[in-house]
């Protein structure tokens, strides 16, 4: 029985009513309701269902109009035509004159119109996908300039991808959102969305490896549904109402503690599918924003967006999962260190940027941040009413201790996918197509640089202050 259920006897308000809510069929972003309304009074504004949480609750869109058909056909022909840049191998450089041509489509076409698909959501959001695939198969199809230099995205994949970019309220980019949340079809489309009934629309390299990464990816997400239904049912909670439903709110918080755990271990499941070495070398260059390199990195400029504009271009990244941003707003993790915890952050804590996952709110869908800011404002926080009953503060500690679990789990993630993968010299002597490059790279002694994430900040530094901020939540032997 959920707390819904129990301010509305006889069913659970939340679910009928989540169930029986369709997203309105435009992009354009809606007024935020206000703090004191719960969640659930306005929940179509958010783009949330009751049975896939932040997914889609159809299939997304496998095609645009023939109006757009240039697009399209460009992005199912790219894996036979393009090949990474920086990949040296006699294959990669066979494909290089293809590669050329793929490009100049673009660099000769008409900027195409997508004003005919800003009265339905699906069509943007399949038109944010394919062009940000779009424009990452071309800057990264592109072999490396040195020394590096600014590189430019033409204009008839900039100006569109910026304009259904404003329409979504997304960045210009690839998102999480392009490569999970919008890049899946049913497997059998007589059977409902599940884990084992997805499998992704697009991808860069055609190999089962990337295919299960994505496929990880969306199972967290749907896993993470119950989650999110425990933390709409704590919102639906009248105020006043906590002392007589204590114990439910502390068996609730139990229940999540068991989800956040098994979210766990579907992130330790990607071990046994995806290979290290095929995601550092063959999947992860394709997926680096403007800014991989770190901040002073020359980066790219979108032909015809005034330049003027700062534009979020850092490319895709776990960080951006509205799921686990949920968590952390719920249980009130401190990421910006805004408040006086212990222990105290380390100095390594204090290099690192504050305001990272902040700013990968900017990479997910207008919506979908619309939801975690109304979120945020909660009335009643959970982390001080448990601070105020003793029943709730171990439940509720242990919640934020199985989180922690969890980050921990992501860092020696990505230790074995990035991080080793970056410092082994197996890598050169390895069938790895850009072994070649990787052997040029550290000729010019680039191994003695930080390793960065797809958004260039320093790995390592970012994932300890993000685990370290979990850690500081708990309630026991703190004052903040």
């Amino acid at each position: 029985m959920s707390f819904a259920s129990l301010l509305h006897p006889g069913a659970s308000f939340l679910t009928t009513l989540l169930s029986s809510l369709t997203c309105p069929q435009n992009g354009k972003l809606e007024s935020v309701p206000a703090a004191a309304e719960p969640l659930h009074a306005h929940f179509s504004q958010f783009d949330i269902n009751a049975e896939s949480g932040f997914l889609p609750s159809e299939p997304p869109l496998d095609r645009l109009p023939a109006a757009f058909d240039l697009w399209e056909s460009a992005l199912a022909s790219a894996h036979d035509a393009l090949s990474l840049g920086e990949d040296s191998s006699s294959d990669a450089l066979a494909k290089r004159e293809s590669s050329r041509l793929w490009r100049l489509q673009f660099q000769n076409s008409p900027i195409i119109s997508t004003e005919s698909l800003h009265a339905d959501t699906r069509s943007l959001r399949r038109a944010h996908h394919v062009l940000a695939f779009l424009v990452h198969f071309y800057m990264h199809s592109m072999p490396p300039a040195r020394p590096a230099e600014r590189l430019l995205v033409p204009a008839s994949l900039a100006v569109p991808l910026v304009a259904v970019s404003d329409a979504l309220g997304i960045a210009p980019i690839l998102t999480f959102a392009d490569t999970v949340l919008w890049n899946w079809r049913l497997r059998d489309p007589t059977l409902p969305l599940s884990s084992e009934n997805l499998e992704p629309q697009t991808l860069f390299t055609q190999g089962a490896d990337e295919q299960h990464f994505y496929n990880c990816c969306a199972s967290i997400e749907l896993r993470g549904v119950e989650a999110l239904q425990i933390i709409l049912d704590y919102d639906a909670l009248s105020a006043g109402d906590e002392d007589e439903h204590l114990g439910r709110i502390a068996e609730s918080l139990g229940r999540l503690s068991a989800v956040v755990d098994e979210l766990t271990s579907i992130l330790q499941s990607v071990r046994s599918s995806c290979d290290p070495h095929a995601f550092y070398f063959r999947i992860r260059p394709w997926f680096r924003g403007s800014d991989a390199n770190g901040p002073e990195s020359p980066g790219w400029v979108y032909e015809g967006i005034d330049p003027s504009r700062r534009l979020e271009l850092s490319g895709p990244s776990a960080g951006q999962s509205s799921t686990m941003h949920a968590l952390d707003v719920f249980l009130d993790v401190d990421h910006q260190l805004s408040k006086p915890r212990l222990p105290a952050p380390s100095e390594q804590n204090r290099r690192a940027d504050h305001t990272f996952m902040h700013r990968m709110r900017k990479y997910m869908p207008g919506k979908h941040q619309q939801f975690l800011e109304h979120l945020a404002t909660h009335r009643r926080p959970i982390r001080e009413l448990a601070r105020r009953k003793r029943l709730l503060q171990q439940p509720y500690d242990a919640v934020v201790i199985a989180l922690k679990r969890f980050r921990d789990q992501h860092m020696r993630i990505a230790c074995l996918y990035v991080v080793s993968m970056s410092r082994s010299a197996a890598a050169v002597r390895s069938e790895c197509p850009v072994g070649a490059m990787m052997e040029a790279l550290q000729r010019e002694g680039s191994s003695r640089h930080p390793v960065r994430g797809t958004g260039g900040n320093e790995l390592s530094c970012l994932l300890k202050a993000t685990r370290d901020a979990t850690a500081r939540t708990v309630l026991s032997g703190n004052i903040g």
